[in-house]
């Protein structure tokens, strides 16, 4: 009993050490978890233009809402740490990028007990001056009592422009 015991304190600390790396992308890529937004869609931001010396980032949120569905999501973006903003429902924000590394965050912030199964999505990307980038935060109930998933994904330029086109600008708020 005693060896049983001990095998189980000494595992501890590795199955902690596990944990934490499986954190450490997350924690590089989200913001803190006491930040949320209040958000809509229809907001009045137009459509970006890279700043001189940098790279514009689109996120477009997409929510196949099941026809029984009670909650339109609002989820989070983050940059390389910090929450940028958030969607809502079926809209998209963009943000300007120094050239470089970057580390994209999505997050289901609304009714987290109701969907317990929807964790952060993360991607990466290498920018460069000039260029526009679009991702989707894809969000999909698979059966009307099934499991939610969020998935972050580059899609290529063309897709993209029409994901912007076909959705309207958020309107966020950081909530105080």
């Amino acid at each position: 009993m005693r060896i049983i015991l001990a095998v189980v304190l000494l595992s501890l600390p590795m199955l902690a050490a596990d944990r934490a790396w499986e954190m450490a992308p997350v924690k590089a890529a989200c913001g803190p978890d006491d930040v949320k937004f209040s958000a809509s869609s229809g907001g009045k931001q137009s459509a970006g233009q890279p700043d001189p010396g940098k790279a514009l980032v689109y996120v477009v949120e997409q929510f196949e809402s099941p026809t029984n569905a009670l909650v339109t999501p609002t989820v989070r973006v983050g940059l390389d740490g910090a929450w940028v903003g958030a969607n809502y429902g079926t809209s998209y924000l963009f943000v300007s990028v120094e050239p470089g590394e970057h580390h994209l965050c999505s997050d289901w912030q609304s009714f987290p007990p109701l969907v317990p199964d929807v964790q952060a999505s993360l991607a990466g990307l290498t920018a460069q001056a000039g260029r526009t980038y679009y991702f989707r935060a894809h969000i999909v109930q698979h059966s009307s009592t099934g499991p939610w998933t969020l998935d972050l994904e580059r899609v290529n330029d063309d897709e993209g422009q029409l994901l912007v086109d076909t959705s309207q600008p958020s309107d966020y708020r950081q909530k105080k």
